[in-house]
Order: structure tokens, then sequence, then C-alpha cells
């Protein structure tokens, strides 16, 4: 599998820089016959899009998605579904001062050594957060399929900013949902909400940055999915979460916290329901997930993000060419705080790797809706 592609059955291949010409994706094995427009993928991006509040960068990009083929009279037709967004915002201005002088905490220095100097550093170019937006219109299409054909359902919100941690102990799943954007953290617990975007204009003031948690959750999602031991679910889960760019950190369940636990604390006990008879447990420490097999739980996994490392303060670095250290500021449009556009991306991730093991599981046919006999 290429480096650019995520999935097996379902797959995503991103393609673009962040100040290209344009960024897309090119998806494989979508299903025939689901019923998509660039609406149904324009939705998600909206939530991801540059620009919507005081909290983001103030580059202001439409991100509107055009389907350039793979769909026919507002049908999917089983062929390679291409999206593209055109950028028309880029200023590039800026970046001619960093063409030697590597950014700390950015990807500038790896990637001038691993391409010779040839690497398009504009903007971080392939490595940018721009190229989120590419996974989020594939991971449209995914979450669609999961929704409407096996009711699988997948949200993910700011779990803590900084030192700021909210409390969803009293919220349902669909609390959460219906919650989480409901302010520009992107946090269902509103008084919490309130101190992370303080803490986020704080940051912004002193020229500086914060990171965060994102949690995920799904609704109960079928058993037996995963393909041990080297494509287990939360191996492939992993991989994918950990393309986002600044993601570096992620658990399932009890996760870390589990490791100062007992095994009769972290061990979740089997029971069966009366009204279906499934067998399901009374706690998820698992987050859903045994042996690599998810077990008929949701999904449960947490996301670390690391401080945006685009930040005003002057900092020291070196100079490639010249074999110096000098100092370094830093100019244009960045995120004092990433996590809060971050929720789609992660969904997406996630909407990816379930639906391309439901399709190697069988639970979802190659064909959808009806079809005129022949």
């Amino acid at each position: 599998m290429p480096s650019n592609s995520l999935g097996d059955r379902f797959s995503i291949t991103s393609f673009g820089e962040s100040h290209g010409k344009c960024i897309g994706t090119i998806v494989n094995g979508c299903p025939a016959g689901l019923q998509l427009d660039e609406f149904d993928i324009q939705q998600l991006l909206e939530l991801r899009r540059p620009g919507q509040s005081v909290l983001t960068t103030q580059r202001k990009e439409k991100d509107e998605v055009n389907i350039l083929s793979g769909v026919y009279n507002g049908y999917t037709t089983g062929a390679p579904i291409c999206l593209i967004i055109w950028n028309k915002d880029a200023d590039s201005r800026s970046y001619d001062a960093i063409k030697t002088t590597p950014r700390p905490g950015h990807s500038d220095y790896p990637a001038y050594l691993k391409y010779g100097g040839f690497a398009d550093y504009r903007g971080g170019g392939r490595f940018s957060g721009r190229l989120t937006a590419t996974i989020v219109m594939g991971g449209a299409i995914a979450l669609k399929i999961l929704s409407n054909y096996l009711n699988i359902e997948v949200s993910s919100y700011i779990k803590s900013i900084g030192d700021i941690t909210c409390n969803t102990d009293n919220l349902s799943f669909n609390d959460i949902k219906q919650k989480r954007y409901s302010n520009d953290v992107r946090c269902p617990d509103q008084d919490a909400a309130i101190k992370m975007s303080e803490a986020i204009m704080a940051a912004r003031k002193a020229g500086d940055s914060l990171g965060g948690v994102i949690e995920c959750k799904t609704s109960e999602i079928p058993a037996g999915l995963g393909e041990p031991i080297f494509e287990s679910i939360e191996s492939e889960l992993s991989k994918g979460l950990f393309s986002i760019p600044a993601v570096k950190g992620v658990e399932f369940g009890s996760g870390f916290r589990g490791s100062n636990m007992k095994g009769s604390e972290n061990n979740d006990i089997f029971y069966i329901e009366k009204s279906s008879g499934r067998i399901l447990t009374h706690t998820n420490n698992a987050g859903g997930i045994l042996g690599g097999i998810t077990i008929g739980m949701p999904l449960s996994c947490k996301i670390a993000f690391k401080p945006a490392a685009s930040i005003s303060m002057t900092q020291k670095t070196i100079d490639i060419e010249k074999k110096i250290e000098t100092d370094l500021n830093v100019k244009g449009r960045h995120d004092p705080c990433v996590v809060p556009r971050a929720p789609p991306v992660v969904d997406s991730i996630v909407g990816i790797v379930l639906l391309d093991h439901c399709l190697k599981c069988n639970l979802i046919p190659t064909v959808l809706g009806k079809t005129n006999n022949i």
C-alpha cells in the first residue's frame, strides 16, 4: 500500500500540497449505488475549515469540494471517486525566510534531508495540517455508508485543552453528539469550553500555543472487526490517527490509566442483555476491543495533540546551508491550537478504518440500493 493511502477494501489516496494549486483524494472501493453529491462531503468539511473563529488560523479557504469522477446521476458507480479542492488563499511570501532555517517543532528539517531540499516547504507543503481536508473528503463518504447501512455513528469531541478537562460523566453518546459543536472549541461541556477558549486566546496573545486531547466514541459496532495480528483494529486505527499532523499519542479504553489498575478492576465482565440476548460488558475499559478484534461494544479512544508548532515568539534554530545557529521569527497565519478543528478529522479516520473492515467481513454489499434488472 503506497504511503499516501489508507485502507484496503475501502481506501483513500491523498494528494496535493498546502500552497500548491489544489489538494484532493482518490477514493477506491466505495460500493456502487450510494446516493452522493458535494453537499454530503461539504457538511463535514465545513467543520474543519479554517478561518471560522478567532481560535483558529485566519487563512480564508472555502474548501469547496468538487467531485470529478465516480458519481453519475447522483449515485456512486463503483469507479474511483476523485475529489478536489482548489487552494485560493495561499500566501507563500513569509515562507521564503524559512527555506534553510527549519522551524522548531515542524517537519522542515527531516523533509529537507529526506528530499534533498526539493520538498515544497510553503505552508509545510505535504506535511501541512491542511492535508487533513483530504482525509475528511474520504471520511465523509465512509461515515455516510456506516450510518445509513449499519447504524454506526462516530462522535469525536475535545476532552481537554492544556490543563483544562471537560466532564462528560453524565452525558450520553447522543448528548455528546448533539452538543459537541455548540461552541467554537467543540466541547460538549459548556463551562469547560469557556475556560478552554480563554486559555487559547491567552496563549495567542502571548505568542504561544496549546495542545489537547480529543476523545472519540462510537455507537455499538459489530463484533469481529479486525485482522490479527498486524491488522488488528487497534493497529489500523492507530496508523490512521498517527497520520494526523500534531498527533503524539493514542490510547484505547482505560489506556495508560489501566496500567495503574488491578486486573480485577480493569477486566470488563460479560453479561447477557435480557431484552436482546446480546453479549455485552458492564464496563468498557477495553475500549470495545479485545485481542485486536471488536467485541460489539462502543469503540472508545483518546488522541493527544501536541501544541501547535508555529508560534510568534523568537526561537533559536540553525541555518542548514551556512551551518550556523540563528534566530527565527515565524510569520504567517497559524492556529494557536489545532485541536478544535480536528474532531471531523478523527471521525473521518475512524470511519474509513471501520468501513474498510466492515467490507472485509462482508457486512456491507458492493452494490447498495436497488438496481434495474437487465
